[in-house]
C-alpha cells in the first residue's frame, strides 16, 4: 500500500464528540481510501488535550505516508464563525469561542480548511456518495442530517456553499413552533427542536406518558396500535415537509439527501412530499429525496474532499 502515497492524496479529518477520525484518499478523481485511523476526542480533559489529539492523529498519518501534506480539510460540529474568528455551537463544548482553525494551524503546522460537519457530509454524498451515483449532472444539492441534531448543507456545482459568517445551509436553527421548546442556540421552537430525535421522543412521551425510541414510535405508528405513536409520526412528516419548503424555495434543489437515523424512517421520503407540494411557491416539487450512501464515513471523506479544490488551485500555481 506504500506506493500509493503521493502528493495528489487528500487528507482529512472528522472531529467528533467522542472520536478524532483521520483519512488519506488516494486523490479527487480516485477517492480510494489508502489510510484511515483514529483516535479518542476526550473532550472533558480540556481544550488543549484536544489539540494534542489532533497533532497525535496527524503524526500517524504522516508517519504512515511518509510526508506531510500542505494542507488538510477539518469538518467540525458546530459553526467556525470567520469574522469572530471562533467556534460556535460544538458539542465538544471546550471549543466553543475558541480560535480553533488557528489553533489547529499552529499545532499541525499546515494550513486548514474548517467546515461544519453537515456540509461535509453533503459534499461526501455529492462527489462520492448517492449523488454521484444516481444524479451525477445534479447542480445544486441539499444535504440534511437528521438524527440527534437537525443539521444541513449546500453544494452548488460542487462546492460548499460556507456563506459570509460560515452558517451557509444551517436550517436546523431556523424558527418553525411558536411556543415550543428551548434550544442551545438561544432560540425556542426551531427545527432541530421539532423534528430531531430527541425532539419527537419528548413529544411522543408528553403525548402518551411512555418512553419509547424513535425506531420503536416508527413501529408502533406501522402496526397501526398506537395512536400516539401516529400523532408522533404526523408531527415528524408535517413539520419536516414545511420546514423542507423553505430551503425548496430559496435554493430549489435538484437532489435533497437525507441522513442520520431519523432519515431511516421510510414513511419521510413519500409522505412528507405531500406538505412539500402544498408549501412551496409553484405547489409542485419533483426533485428526488434519497437516502445517504455513505453512512458515518460521510464527514471524515467530505473533510477529504475540502482539500481537492485548494490542491487544484497549488497546481495552477
Amino acid at each position: 500500500m506504500k506506493e500509493c502515497f503521493n502528493e495528489d492524496n487528500l487528507w482529512g479529518i472528522d472531529f467528533g464528540g467522542t472520536k478524532i477520525e483521520g483519512v488519506i484518499l488516494h486523490s479527487a478523481k480516485k477517492p480510494e481510501v489508502i489510510f484511515r485511523f483514529r483516535v479518542k476526542t476526550e473532550s472533558h480533559l480540556g481544550y488543549e488535550h484536544i489539540l494534542d489529539q489532533f497533532s497525535k492523529l496527524f503524526n500517524t498519518m504522516k508517519e504512515k505516508a511518509g510526508y506531510e501534506p500542505m494542507v488538510i480539510g477539518v469538518g467540525s460540529p458546530g459553526t467556525y464563525i470567520p469574522q469572530k474568528n471562533e467556534m460556535k455551537n460544538c458539542n465538544a463544548t471546550v471549543v466553543n469561542g475558541k480560535p480553533f482553525k488557528d489553533d489547529l494551524e499552529r499545532k499541525l503546522g499546515i494550513e486548514v480548511i474548517l467546515a461544519n460537519d453537515a456540509n461535509c457530509f453533503a459534499l461526501a454524498e455529492t462527489k462520492i456518495g448517492i449523488v454521484q451515483e444516481l444524479y451525477p449532472a445534479a447542480d445544486v444539492v441539499f444535504g440534511v442530517i437528521l438524527g440527534t441534531g437537525v443539521g444541513g448543507g449546500v453544494v452548488v456545482r460542487g462546492e460548499i456553499i460556507n456563506g459570509k459568517h460560515g452558517i451557509g445551509g444551517e436550517w436546523g436553527h431556523n424558527f418553525l413552533e411558536e411556543g415550543g421548546d428551548s434550544c442551545y442556540c438561544g432560540k425556542s421552537g426551531c427545527n432541530e427542536q421539532v423534528f430531531s430525535g430527541p425532539a419527537l421522543e419528548r413529544f411522543y412521551h408528553r403525548i402518551s406518558g411512555k418512553k419509547k425510541t424513535m425506531q420503536e414510535i416508527s413501529l408502533l405508528a406501522e402496526s397501526g396500535i398506537d395512536p400516539h405513536a401516529q400523532q408522533t409520526m404526523d408531527r415528524l412528516i408535517h413539520s419536516f415537509g414545511k420546514a423542507l419548503s423553505v430551503v425548496v424555495n430559496v435554493i430549489d434543489p435538484d437532489v435533497i439527501v437525507l441522513g442520520g437515523g431519523v432519515s431511516n424512517i421510510k414513511q419521510i421520503y413519500s409522505d412528507s412530499l405531500k406538505t412539500l407540494n402544498q408549501m412551496v411557491f409553484n405547489r409542485s416539487f419533483d426533485a428526488p429525496l434519497v437516502k445517504a450512501k455513505l453512512g458515518d464515513s460521510a464527514g471524515v471523506f467530505g473533510a477529504a474532499l475540502l482539500v481537492g479544490k485548494e490542491k487544484s488551485v497549488y497546481e495552477e500555481n
